[in-house]
């Protein structure tokens, strides 16, 4: 077969075996496409891995291909994939693999999805528009996949498009470990929701950071979101973190920290799981009040998009401790009570 490769081969068997309570499990084999390679090989790295061999390519007219060049017949497999940009390409390729892996008669197929694109398209908020959220979860499902582990998905309810079993992580002790690394004492932070639909996220924040809520009452005229009020508090002369589960064109985000600003805050701090940073982001992100904007490692930066103000912490080792207790089957919610890692190694 004469291919004309346009993306380089990804790396990716790795193996290993685990003991659990004494009995040995099946042999587990992780394989990767090409939208996250440093984040699949610090993974490795976590689970002390050696990284195989697999190959993912493109033809001319850009269709993808893919090759196992490794016995996968009743195994265990992990394919790590964030179907992040370019979406469409990073999404069919996760499906080509998943495919490959079937007619291979792996024995369990678990795509792992840091960042789940499309999610964002999880309702019908007018008429005539898809769900395309429910679209990927069944192309998912029909290419053969047996079970997703996904990070930080936009709307939580994804979860119950699947008819196959879907572990939904967070990033957040990777970054209330960092924030809480800063050494602000908890009586002079406050924690801002940026409107009224991560209210939860925030509070959980607020659990494990101590200090104060604030809301941002957002309000949207047509296309123009406005940051209209701010409910809770107090905030003036405290340090404000901003959470998130994904920033995209930074708008909403950064009109937040403006508004706050202006309410008298000292120092003001964004955090969120998803860098998409699409359109101005970056630009917006520059320009706007704060410290710094932290980020988890599910999606990777661009080269002009790697600046100063951005830090970006790997959430490789919550991942890589969820692998492992989905093959020794074994308690994932509880590797949450108490993470079985230190999270400032990984900063």
């Amino acid at each position: 077969m004469n291919i004309n490769s346009v993306l380089k081969p990804s790396l990716f068997i790795a193996n290993a075996d685990f003991s659990a309570k004494g009995r040995i499990y099946m042999k587990l084999k992780i394989f990767s496409g090409n939208a996250n390679r440093p984040l699949f090989q610090k993974i490795c790295q976590y689970l002390d891995l050696e990284p195989g061999l697999m190959t993912v390519e493109a033809f001319p007219d850009g269709e993808s291909f893919c090759r196992i060049e490794e016995d996968v017949r009743g195994e265990d497999v992990f394919i790590v994939q964030p179907t992040c940009r370019p979406v469409n390409d990073t999404l069919m390729e996760l499906l080509i693999m998943i495919e490959s892996f079937k007619r291979a008669s792996a024995g369990r197929i678990t795509a792992v999805i840091p960042y789940f694109g499309y999610a964002r398209q999880d309702r019908k908020d007018e008429g005539r528009v898809p769900i395309t959220a429910k679209l990927v979860a069944n192309l998912l499902t029909r290419a053969g996949a047996d079970r997703i582990l996904a990070m930080d998905l936009h709307a939580a309810q994804i979860q119950g498009f699947f008819d196959i079993p879907v572990d939904h992580l967070s990033a957040s002790p990777i970054l209330d470990a960092y924030i809480n690394k800063l050494g602000y004492a908890a009586e002079e932070c406050v924690v801002v929701s940026p409107d009224e639909g991560s209210i939860k996220r925030a509070a959980k924040h607020v659990k494990a950071l101590g200090g104060s809520l604030a809301i941002i009452d957002k309000r949207r005229q047509g296309n123009v979101v406005e940051q209209a009020n701010l409910i809770g508090g107090p905030i003036e002369g405290r340090i404000a973190f901003i959470f998130d589960d994904m920033i995209s064109t930074g708008g909403s985000i950064c009109g937040a920290a403006h508004l706050v600003k202006k309410m008298g805050v000292k120092k003001i701090y964004i955090a969120a799981t998803h860098a998409v940073l699409c359109g101005n982001a970056i630009e917006q992100l520059q320009n706007a009040p704060v410290e710094e904007v932290v980020f988890s490692d599910t999606i990777p930066l661009l080269p002009d998009q790697q600046i100063p103000k951005i830090k970006i912490l790997t959430i490789s080792p919550i991942l890589g401790e969820a692998i492992k207790r989905i093959h020794c089957q074994e308690s994932i919610s509880k590797m949450f009570k108490d993470l079985p890692f230190d999270t400032g190694q990984y900063f």
